[in-house]
């Protein structure tokens, strides 16, 4: 009797446990439908339905809208601004693809002043005594002691008292002459002859300034030395301006010749690119190394760049006309493939699937997936991708 009871009650609680199974599968089912959705920004197939970190990267997870179907995204002007979002209009227009050369810059030679003595001395004073200092035109350098100077000056002296006596005599003064073009040969200006005849009286020292503008950037001689004729005493450099020389691999010889245009960024400046002429292309290979040389030379305005600084020298190898092109950061590529973003509308914007082609170092050819006229967003595409999975929860290439 005890058993019969008991099998009544349990068939009689089945349909209360259906029951409560039901409402909790519904539950659980709503809440999966109106239930916040998360994924992670860099990698749009990790999505579940609570908050978490990304198994790949470790990012915490972001909540999207997963019945938000649209493929157009929309931004408000203040957003615009803030991501930088700007856009050209897509045009044919001729493009060529760059070689990539490694280079460096040089002080130019030819803009270089070696100070040499004239005399044969002992170096009495040095102006500038260290290296760095820029020099200016007509600047003392430095004061020497020289007898052979005085004698020669003693006998300029001689000469100009003899035509004071006989002024008519042509042969005192040829001699005159004579002695004064002596003196100039020592670098002895037409204002210091003009001084040691007013002064009358010769001066073993003698004070020899700068021929040009420059830098000091070598010092050979120390006070209280003596030194030859012809010896060298400092060495200026002007970096008004400077060699650029770039290596190169035999094999590319054929791509550069000299009198071409190329393209030079300079480390540090990749946003200001110069037009420079080829020069010089070294005969021989580099001693120790499979690489020659291409050289021309840049101005330096105000000596902004410095000997050293590394370079990169761009040479034109293809060259293609009426050629659909948008600049490096317009395109976005993964995976999936290329695909830009497209303005329609104020604020609206749509990702396109492109085919790319030739590519150089700011620029891209694109050989289809848009049209003359297409308002192609240039700046900003990279936020523009990452807010599209942050709002939609995939890829802006999904079902491309």
């Amino acid at each position: 009797m005890k058993r019969f009871l008991k099998m009544i009650c349990l068939i009689a609680m089945v349909p209360i446990l259906v029951f409560q199974a039901c409402n909790e599968s519904n539950k659980e089912s709503t809440v999966n439908v109106t239930g916040k959705t998360y994924t992670c920004p860099m990698h749009p197939q990790i999505v579940q339905d609570k908050p978490g970190s990304c198994p790949i990267c470790g990012m915490d997870l972001v909540p999207f809208d997963k019945n938000n179907k649209d493929a157009v995204l929309t931004l408000g002007e203040s957003q615009i601004a803030l991501a930088n979002i700007t856009t050209m209009k897509a045009g044919a227009d001729m493009f060529s693809t760059d070689k990539q050369l490694n280079g460096r810059l040089l002080t130019d030679p030819e803009h270089t002043t070696v100070i040499s003595s004239r005399v044969p001395g002992r170096i009495e004073t040095l102006f500038i005594k260290q290296t760095g200092v820029n020099v200016r035109k007509g600047q003392p350098l430095y004061r020497i002691y020289s007898e052979q100077l005085a004698a020669l000056q003693q006998e300029y002296l001689l000469a100009v008292e003899q035509v004071k006596q006989f002024p008519d005599d042509k042969r005192f003064q040829q001699i005159q002459m004579a002695a004064k073009q002596k003196l100039s040969l020592y670098d002895q200006s037409d204002a210091q002859i003009s001084q040691l005849e007013r002064a009358g009286k010769a001066s073993p020292t003698v004070t020899y300034t700068a021929t040009s503008d420059g830098v000091l950037s070598e010092l050979f001689v120390t006070e209280g030395q003596y030194i030859n004729e012809g010896g060298g005493i400092m060495r200026l450099e002007s970096y008004s301006r400077l060699w650029v020389e770039a290596d190169i691999y035999p094999a590319d010889l054929s791509t550069v010749h000299i009198g071409q245009t190329v393209k030079v960024v300079i480390a540090g400046a990749e946003q200001e690119t110069q037009n420079m002429e080829i020069l010089f292309i070294s005969p021989s290979l580099q001693s120790g190394a499979q690489l020659m040389q291409v050289r021309g030379s840049i101005s330096n305005p105000n000596g902004r760049w410095q000997p050293g600084q590394q370079i990169y020298m761009f040479l034109p190898t293809k060259t293609k006309e009426a050629v659909l092109s948008l600049p490096l950061d317009a395109v976005i590529r993964d995976g999936k493939g290329a695909h830009v973003w497209l303005e329609k509308g104020s604020g609206k914007f749509i990702a396109r699937k492109v085919m790319t082609g030739l590519e150089s170092a700011d620029r891209i050819e694109v050989t289809s997936g848009l049209q003359n006229g297409d308002n192609v967003v240039v700046s900003g595409a990279y936020l523009l991708y990452s807010e599209y999975i942050l709002k939609k929860g995939t890829d802006p290439m999904t079902g491309m």
